[in-house]
């Protein structure tokens, strides 16, 4: 039987391979099912602790995530079936998961644990945390952290802040109580929606803006109205691209969304 061992151990170490090679790490193997959990693991888990990512993350428009981080992983479609095949100890979801599909996995034994979204910079920091505890590295959290904390640091806005106007997918605004508007606050801008008395997801019309432009509009959608060549011809106002995927994430997404809003800020000013 003794003889056996070896080959028992490499058959159990072939199991437990992620992407990224063996597993190495002293804590749990994870699966996440949640692109913006996906992209903080990424960051926090030690080589090969990662089992899979989401399907979400392979995707371009969508991912928050860089294509060659996104490759370094397996991605699942969610479901069980996939999930258990990986036969990870944690399964890190949104708190969107369809419960029939929490309930299964957990029936399997499996420990499922959610994370829902981030209104604010602090926010973010608890759930970079709560992640990096999760994996059993908190100090990797931590670094993570204290590099956002430097980037923001570094992009403080300077003087008077610079109105702008984030038009969302759909025509939409944010609301104040979210990520992307803090970040926002934290460089230096003011928001045009909120000094228009509009709440989140209040839709902003082309009329309105061409009437009552704002110092910056960041357009981030791609209906009829936020490509129209008017827009080109506003005076005083500047126009700038805004990538979808620093809309919703936290996590190392911050660092990416706020040296960009930094640069048009140095831009502007």
């Amino acid at each position: 039987m003794i003889r056996f061992l070896p080959l028992l151990a490499l058959a159990l170490a072939g199991c437990g391979e992620g992407a990224r090679g063996p597993v190495e790490a002293a804590g749990p193997t994870i699966v996440s099912l949640n692109p913006c959990t996906d992209a903080i693991l990424a960051e926090v888990a030690a080589p090969g602790q990662l089992l899979a990512i989401s399907h979400y993350s392979e995707d371009p428009s969508s991912s928050s995530m860089t294509p060659q981080d996104a490759a370094r992983y397996r991605a699942t479609g969610g479901t069980v079936e996939e999930v258990l095949a990986l036969d990870p100890d944690v399964v890190v979801a949104s708190t969107f998961l369809a419960p029939a599909t929490r309930a299964a996995l957990e029936d399997l034994g499996l420990r499922v644990v959610t994370f829902g979204g981030t209104a604010t910079v602090e926010d973010s920091f608890a759930q970079v945390r709560e992640l990096a505890a999760l994996a059993g590295y908190p100090a990797a959290g931590e670094r993570l952290v204290e590099e956002i904390e430097t980037a923001l640091a570094e992009a403080e806005g300077q003087g008077d802040p610079v109105e702008a106007a984030l038009w969302q997918p759909g025509g939409i605004v944010p609301g104040e109580a979210s990520l992307v508007s803090d970040l926002l606050r934290r460089t230096g801008f003011s928001s045009y929606s909120a000094a228009r008395g509009m709440a989140q997801a209040d839709y902003l019309s082309l009329e309105q803006v061409v009437a009552d432009p704002p110092q910056v509009l960041f357009v981030a959608g791609s209906e009829s109205g936020q490509r129209h060549p008017v827009l080109a011809e506003v005076e005083g106002m500047r126009q700038e691209s805004f990538d979808t995927r620093l809309l919703y994430c936290g996590g190392p997404t911050i660092l990416r969304a706020v040296r960009f809003v930094h640069s048009v800020r140095e831009r502007v000013s």
